[in-house]
């Protein structure tokens, strides 16, 4: 990764989460969504070390933490960052969260309590409803795709992932995200975070919204097909203290295509 490896573990209710920390200065956290990991943060991470520390992670279920069989919803990650701050003994971090790690951050800040410096959510899952007609697919057949040979997996996986970019992603972009789905863990439990994925994890949030007074900054890819832009204004005028930043020719895989321009978004917002 370049740097931005997991090379420490946590132990969370008897299952490893791998995370890393690169850099000096504040603490920032990062916080990927789904069907991602840490390896797509790894553009963020590397530039914003320079002025920070920062700490990523892979939620359970994804990349290098353990992918056994279990809950691996939105209703435990929270639970999952919440005790990940008090290892790390972070009090109030600015927090950055792309897709489900926008959830979490949200989810973690309201319904555990905990206080971030500032917020930056990344065409973040936040407002119902969501979820693709393939999760929903998925969500009733799912002993169907986990059983479904490894090459059709692999197809699967490889055309999933690509419909969130705006323009096609390189081999090696592409290879990174395949790569933990891999293998018949891997592929058991690419499923399983779809079959688990339900609205009522933000729904029981949603309405709170308008209490946070931390200072948010909401960037969307104007090409996102996944989560289109109006779910993005929507929570723009949701949250009072919060700006919206639309980062052109990108989708919702933003964080691949479109890092330096976050990265700058980003900088100008939590600097000010």
């Amino acid at each position: 990764m370049n740097g931005c490896e997991l090379s420490q573990s946590f132990d969370f209710e008897g299952q490893e989460i791998r995370y890393g920390r690169l850099g000096e200065g504040p603490p920032l956290v990062l916080v990927h969504g789904t069907p991602w990991s840490s390896f797509n943060l790894r553009h963020l991470i590397q530039q914003l070390s320079r002025y920070y520390t920062v700490y990523f992670f892979d939620l359970l279920g994804y990349g290098q933490s353990c992918k056994t069989e279990g809950d691996v919803s939105l209703g435990v990650q929270n639970r999952v960052l919440d005790r990940l701050l008090n290892y790390w003994e972070l009090d109030s971090p600015i927090i950055i969260g792309h897709d489900f790690g926008g959830a979490t951050a949200l989810r973690t800040h309201l319904l555990n309590d905990r206080p971030f410096k500032k917020i930056i959510l990344i065409d973040p899952v936040a407002v119902s409803p969501w979820g693709s007609p393939f999760f929903r697919h998925v969500n009733a057949h799912e002993a169907a795709f986990s059983g479904l040979p490894d090459y059709i997996h692999d197809a699967v996986v490889r055309s999933y992932v690509q419909t969130a970019a705006f323009k096609p992603l390189d081999d090696v972009t592409l290879e990174g995200i395949v790569l933990p789905w891999t293998g018949a863990q891997g592929k058991a439990a690419f499923y399983r975070q779809m079959a688990q994925a339900d609205s009522k994890y933000t729904d029981e949030v949603q309405a709170l919204y308008p209490t946070i007074t931390t200072p948010t900054l909401i960037l969307w890819g104007r090409e996102d097909s996944w989560i289109p832009l109006e779910r993005g204004e929507h929570l723009h005028r949701m949250l009072p203290n919060s700006e919206l930043r639309i980062v052109d020719g990108a989708g919702h895989l933003v964080i691949e295509e479109k890092p330096d321009e976050l990265v700058k978004e980003i900088l100008d917002f939590v600097q000010a």
